[in-house]
């Protein structure tokens, strides 16, 4: 990122004329004339839509659109309110009376924008290791700016990467304070998504509705049935034949928030309780890649305590 840059910067491409690339999400009551709204804005400003899906909820009543689209202005660099109207801050200043005609819950972001992202990890690192190589290699949009943990098993992975580590030791005497600094950190990092990478400590009913909307958490899909130590284990008892893992927004609901993305892996008598073990790493690996790729892309609208993934 150079200097004249900004996380509000949009994406160029290469192409001419000038091209800058956008994400509109918008969700709001279903009614006649929505997509013609939005698709007339964008080529009222001289907008092609690069990609587009919808979704109608007839049960709900309700719509769901993400739009991805490239702003193209001829000889846009001589003029210059040409160029501020394909801006990022011009274009949401300019929908911003379409939103309130429509009554719309919406977001106007810069595509390929990296979110600031912070981990929370306790000892096993195999959803940490998966998350720090594709934010690396650019494979996810995300910037992971800090990684906290409750133990000091990942430290030396994390400051590999060359990412701030923070150990938060948590008990029961102590967890008021670690998730007071945990808040601190957040705002030190202007943190953006909390993702909870197999830490291994249950938020404070407070802490989940303040990061609410903005913390993902995986766990195996074996609960209810097998709680506590050594799921898997249990499972291998019990002769099981899919392993799978769930991918989840938090919430005061204890691995009940809205479902964002399942993996599931059929399984046979061969395998042995450490085989399961194994196969359950890559199916939270999966599901917790997944989550993060479509929170961060702007493709997860929230409808009650579900959610509509525009992929």
């Amino acid at each position: 990122m150079t200097a004249a840059q900004t996380l509000d910067s949009p994406v160029r491409n290469p192409k001419e004329p000038a091209a800058w690339e956008h994400i509109l999400t918008v969700d709001c009551a279903e009614s006649p004339g929505i997509v013609h709204a939005v698709s007339g804005f964008l080529l009222s400003h001289g907008c092609d839509i690069i990609d587009i899906k919808q979704y109608g909820d007839k049960a709900q009543g309700h719509f769901f659109m993400r739009v991805h689209f490239s702003s193209t202005q001829e000889n846009a660099a001589q003029e210059t309110a040409a160029q501020e109207s394909v801006s990022t801050e011009g274009l949401r200043r300019d929908f911003t009376p379409v939103a309130e005609k429509w009554r719309m819950n919406w977001q106007l972001e810069p595509h390929g924008r990296k979110r600031r992202v912070l981990v929370m990890v306790s000892k096993m690192g195999h959803c940490l290791n998966d998350l720090l190589f594709r934010a690396r290699t650019g494979d996810i949009p995300v910037e992971i700016v800090a990684v906290v943990s409750n133990h000091r098993d990942q430290e030396g992975l994390v400051e590999w990467h060359g990412i701030p580590f923070f150990h938060l030791p948590v008990t029961k005497a102590t967890k008021p304070d670690a998730e007071a600094r945990l808040l601190e950190l957040v705002d030190a990092f202007d943190v953006e998504l909390v993702v909870l990478a197999r830490y291994m400590q249950v938020l404070s009913d407070e802490l989940s509705a303040k990061l609410a909307g903005r913390t993902i958490n995986i766990h195996h899909s074996f609960l209810p049935s097998f709680k506590g130590a050594k799921p898997y284990h249990q499972a291998y008892d019990r002769g099981v034949k899919t392993v799978g893992a769930t991918a989840h927004y938090v919430n005061a609901e204890l691995d009940e928030g809205p479902i964002i993305s399942q993996q599931v892996i059929d399984v046979d008598h061969t395998y042995t309780a450490d085989d399961l073990v194994a196969v359950g790493r890559d199916a939270e690996c999966a599901a917790l890649r997944n989550a993060v790729r479509w929170h961060c892309e702007g493709r997860i609208l929230l409808l009650g305590n579900r959610t509509v993934i525009l992929r």
